[in-house]
Order: structure tokens, then sequence, then C-alpha cells
């Protein structure tokens, strides 16, 4: 059997290079992964006789701040595409830099926040809502990791690429920043799901 080659141009076939195609696949995978523990809290919500308010328990303006730097996060991504789209490679480099420090940024709030919650003894095992809540943001706070890894990675050794085959490595960052919108796309659910409602 062959091995499908690497592409920078579109695929006739799907319209697509191979790598896009490939994060569109798992970014598939994902969304049924939250999609379904969206669905967990929407039943149990509605079968609950009685329901806190994420309000009385979460801290809204944190909550709010970190949406502030996930957006923030993704135009940043965004940009540090454009810049090599236009040959700035060091203008790349601080946009992907200012993306991660966002990241990281988002991190040390959301550990502040649960460093918070337990000091006041709420833990996953004190109510369905905060079950919930650590579940669908500490996934979230997992899946940020992991974009930092890679976007890390792109900032550092792996932008060696630049200059052997710059294509290929604007594609590689156009990947990384879907992954990048997806997540932050999550926590704009995650915020008004859990905090405000």
């Amino acid at each position: 059997m062959d091995a499908i080659p690497y592409t920078v141009e579109p695929r006739q076939d799907t319209g697509l290079y191979n790598a896009k195609l490939g994060v569109w696949l798992f970014l598939a995978s994902e969304v049924m992964l939250f999609g379904a523990l969206f669905s967990t809290y929407i039943l149990l919500r509605i079968g609950a006789a009685q329901w806190p308010l994420g309000s009385s328990i979460l801290n809204v303006p944190i909550g709010a701040v970190n949406t502030v730097i996930l957006i923030t996060s993704s135009v940043t991504m965004v940009m540090s595409w454009v810049a090599l789209k236009d040959k700035s490679f060091g203008r790349f480099k601080l946009c992907l830099g200012l993306t991660i420090l966002l990241a990281l940024a988002f991190l040390a709030i959301k550990g502040f926040e649960y460093n918070a919650k337990f000091e006041h003894h709420y833990f996953p095992k004190t109510s369905t809502f905060l079950a919930i809540y650590f579940t669908l943001t500490g996934l979230h706070a997992l899946h940020i990791v992991g974009g930092v890894i890679v976007n890390s990675y792109f900032w550092g050794p792996g932008c060696k690429m630049w200059q052997s085959d710059p294509e290929h490595f604007i594609n590689r960052i156009e990947v990384a920043g879907l992954y990048w919108h997806f997540v932050d796309l999550v926590w704009i659910f995650l915020f008004p799901v859990l905090y405000l409602l």
C-alpha cells in the first residue's frame, strides 16, 4: 500500500491539503467528545430537582477575563499565519509568542480559580454541578496545554522549516490555528453555560 504523500496544494478530490483534512477529521471527533459532555450536562440539569446557578459558585469576572484572553489569543494566532503569508518571519514570532503567553495566562488564571475552589472545599465530589465543571474545564485546560506544546514547538525548533519549506510551514501553522480556534470556541460555549446559566 502506498503512503499518502504530503501535498501543499489542495487535493482535487477534497479541495484540501492532507494536513488540513486530517485536522478537520480530528476536530470532528473532538466535537463528539465535548458534545457528549455538554449533552450530559443538559440531561443532568433538566433531571435535577435543584441546580445551583453557576454564578453563585463560580467567579464570573475571572471567567470573563479568561474569555477575553482566549479570544485575543485567537486573533494573535491568525496574525501569526498572516505574517507568514506576508513573509514577515519576525512578526510571526511575535504573534505566535503572544498566543503562547496568552494561553499560559489563561492556564495560570484557571489554576488560581481551581485553587480558590479547593480552599472553599469545593471538589468534584461536592456536587454534580462541580463534577461537571471540573470535568469540562479540566478537559479544556488539557487541550490548551496541547496547543501550547504544539505552538511552542513551531515557535522554537519547528520554525527551521520556514527556511527549508516555507509553504509546508505555513500550512502547519494554519492547521495549528484551526485546532487553537476550536479550543477557543469550546470555551466560548463553556463560559456562558457554566458561569452564567
